[in-house]
């Protein structure tokens, strides 16, 4: 009953804002001439207060009032008065009063439902979630997780694993600062990784509409550092460069991008709009986008090594397990090289992993498969003659000091670049002490060249490969693939 009173008035109101006017009877307009009057007037007495400041010498304002009064007296001879715009007009205000209220009541007995009671919004059940209530739904539970999530943080800090799954849960609700600040916190407490410093930066542009600002330029650069393929990193860092301008650097960038994709790689498709939008905003044609790489098109990728979870996994092993563990991961690389047979790098890694299992006739063989798909790489000379080496037992009868442990390669995971390189230099140093004192050691001194090699010092693989040289008969297969390896190291 109260809401029909409150619907009777507000319908009254409407209708009486509309029809009153109508029922007047018209009124004339004020002249032009009064408006010009009072126009004129005040020009008049600002002129004076003009003169009184001193921003008006006596000649000006003479002038000045001259021309004023002159329109005045315009004004005043010819004055006239306008005409009603238009008289009253009872039958309109009569329809209108009429039909408004009555159009309404039409209107909302075809499409409204006067029949359903009210219902308070907080006892409303699902089955009354408007379209789309899924999604709000699902907001509200991200909202909710975030909320849980920040308690969670408030009583540990340091929980790096909260820290990252509270940024992920901000960027799904599309607060991108909080996203950005949360990630933030989770490198500090994990040192940060690429993909964490390209999430990071990510969420800094988001943050700033889109723009590349120079935090997050240095969040991509950082990540693409640690991994030089890593995908938002480049593309981003050529958005920097097209913001900045560049637009012909920008295109480049993203060309290179572009050619490392797959053909039905989504991403090609937002490069080639990005291409088109930069080169028509620099006046200058867009290019095409070239045809994905080799690699990026091959129909399976080298399967990768064992992450950080397969050595800890590893190192619970009992020595037997972990022999046959190594040689499962082996024979799954070699079953797949039989199906990818031009794969070089996959025999080069075939090849060392039996020679580290000292499987030499096994090895020997993989490198001669490496040969035949690039005959001039010194690598495979090299490598090859050290897996045709006699077993380190029989060169070596003290034996050989062991390679890196379990333990070992877990430490070095985490450590620096720097460190990382340190510790590897100090095991190629005490390798060469210990062949000063065992200089029959064939094995180790091809060791000795491979490593030196790895590690840019030329004129040492080129010293340790002479030593292995010594030590073999001179009509041997290894002693001329060894004279090879020699040969491409001068010829750099």
């Amino acid at each position: 009953m109260l809401l029909a009173v409150a619907l009777m008035v507000m319908t009254a109101a409407v209708v009486a804002s509309v029809v009153v006017p109508l029922m007047r009877a018209a009124r004339p307009l004020p002249e032009r001439g009064a408006f010009d009057r009072a126009v004129y007037r005040d020009q008049l007495r600002e002129l004076e207060r003009d003169v009184a400041r001193g921003l008006v010498d006596a000649r000006e304002a003479a002038t000045a009032r001259l021309e004023i009064e002159r329109r005045l007296l315009a004004a005043d001879a010819k004055s006239e008065t306008a005409a009603p715009q238009g008289a009253a007009n009872p039958m309109l205000a009569v329809g209108l009063a009429l039909g408004l209220p009555m159009a309404a009541a039409l209107i909302y007995l075809a499409v409204g439902a006067p029949g359903v009671p009210d219902q308070p919004f907080a006892a409303r059940g699902p089955q009354s979630t408007p379209a789309g209530g899924d999604g709000m739904a699902g907001h509200a539970d991200f909202a909710a997780g975030a909320a849980k999530l920040e308690r969670d943080l408030a009583a540990n800090p340091a929980d790096a694993e909260k820290w990252l799954l509270l940024a992920r849960t901000e960027a799904e609700l599309r607060q991108w600062q909080k996203s950005a600040d949360a990630y933030r916190r989770a490198m500090s407490l994990t040192g940060g990784g690429p993909e964490l410093a390209s999430a990071y930066g990510e969420m800094l542009v988001m943050a700033a509409d889109g723009i590349v600002t120079p935090a997050a330029h240095q969040a991509f650069e950082a990540a693409l550092a640690r991994d030089p393929a890593d995908l938002a990193a480049r593309f981003y860092l050529a958005l920097a460069e097209a913001q900045a301008g560049n637009a012909k650097g920008a295109i480049e960038m993203w060309q290179k991008l572009a050619a490392d994709q797959p053909n039905d790689s989504e991403l090609r498709a937002e490069l080639q709009r990005r291409i088109n939008e930069a080169a028509s905003l620099a006046g200058m044609p867009a290019p095409l986008l070239p045809p994905p790489a080799a690699a990026a098109s091959a129909p399976a990728a080298a399967p990768p090594g064992p992450n950080a979870q397969d050595v800890a996994n590893a190192q619970q092993m009992s020595d037997e397990d972990r022999q046959a563990m190594i040689r499962a991961m082996v024979e799954r690389l070699a079953a797949r090289l039989q199906s990818q047979p031009d794969d070089l790098e996959g025999w080069l890694r075939l090849a060392r992993a039996y020679d580290v299992l000292g499987e030499r006739d096994k090895a020997a063989a993989a490198f001669e498969r490496a040969r035949r798909l690039k005959p001039d790489d010194p690598r495979i000379a090299a490598a090859g003659a050290g897996a045709a080496a006699p077993p380190m037992a029989a060169a070596n009868p003290a034996g050989a000091p062991p390679g890196p442990s379990a333990q070992d390669v877990a430490n070095a995971q985490q450590m620096s670049d720097a460190d990382r390189l340190a510790m590897i230099r100090g095991m190629v140093e005490r390798l060469a002490a210990r062949l000063q004192s065992q200089p029959g050691d064939l094995d180790g001194w091809l060791r000795l060249a491979r490593a030196y090699g790895v590690l840019g010092e030329r004129d040492k693989a080129l010293d340790a490969y002479e030593r292995a040289q010594r030590l073999l008969p001179a009509d041997s297969d290894q002693r001329q693939a060894v004279a090879a390896a020699i040969a491409q190291l001068k010829a750099k």
